[in-house]
């Protein structure tokens, strides 16, 4: 697989910040812990490895603005192209010694999502995408699931924490997806979750009350490796919605039909 130069500034970013993070998860009873919110936890790990990543990513291009999960924001000289990073993608897992998250960068132009990077250092597994050229795990191309029914799919979704709303909703929802899927999942990192779905590992995922850095570098992986992404209403409003749903093209199709479905007693 030949990467563009943009793609292995990501790359580089990417694992230079896995690398800390991984240092970092190997002590991770020593971290201090800050509070953010309830259930949101912001670690030293989290902060070091998003300064790794700015620092990483405007040295190799230094006029493009940032939309960060810790900075927030930041605009920069040149106002068509935006990097939107997550640094720590499963900070609960991570804080609880499970080695299911991830750093997620994605490179956005003129709106439109054209290079992604989602790395789990802890697996050491490296999911890479740029438009038009294929998704890929550490250098084999990427094929989302085959598989057409509901029955025979494993399907991935985020669970409301506390702090989060939505806890009726979900639980709607889930009796829905339950009742018609082989298996349900929760990895507890969205970018991870829609790495699995371009990877064919799960058939499918959906989650609401995200943030674009939850998702955008996934969004690509996805569509590059042959699957759809939509907002669970089936519109394209994934990074500012807040609510995504992926999968192939037919389990894309039912997985959204199966959640708008009302709910029957049984």
């Amino acid at each position: 697989m030949a990467r563009s130069a943009i793609l292995n500034v990501m790359v580089q970013a990417a694992m230079k910040a896995g690398r800390s993070l991984a240092r970092d998860f190997g002590e991770v009873q020593n971290l201090q812990v800050s509070l953010k919110g309830p259930g949101d936890y912001v670690s030293q790990a989290d902060r070091k490895a998003e300064d790794i990543i700015f620092t990483e990513l405007s040295k190799a291009r230094a006029g493009y603005g940032f939309l960060m999960e810790e900075r927030g924001a930041v605009a920069g000289e040149d106002d068509q192209h935006r990097w939107i990073v997550d640094p720590l993608d499963g900070t609960t897992n991570f804080l609880h010694g499970i080695p299911v998250f991830s750093i997620s960068i994605a490179l956005e132009r003129q709106g439109q999502i054209v290079a992604a990077v989602v790395y789990n250092p802890a697996m050491d597994e490296l999911y890479t995408a740029e438009r038009g050229g294929g998704a890929f795990l550490n250098d084999r191309r990427l094929r989302v699931s085959g598989r057409t029914k509901l029955v025979d799919a494993v399907i991935g979704c985020g669970v409301p924490h506390l702090g989060r709303g939505h806890h009726g909703n979900f639980l709607l929802e889930l009796r829905n997806v339950m009742g018609e899927v082989a298996g349900i999942r929760r990895l507890g990192s969205a970018a991870l979750d829609l790495a699995y779905v371009a990877a064919g590992r799960m058939d499918g995922f959906w989650e609401t009350s995200l943030s674009p850095w939850d998702v955008a570098a996934g969004i690509l992986l996805v569509r590059e490796a042959g699957g759809f992404v939509s907002d669970d209403k089936g519109g394209q409003d994934m990074l500012d919605g807040g609510s995504i749903v992926a999968g192939n093209e037919t389990i894309h199709r039912a997985l959204i039909k199966t959640l708008k479905r009302p709910v029957t007693p049984r």
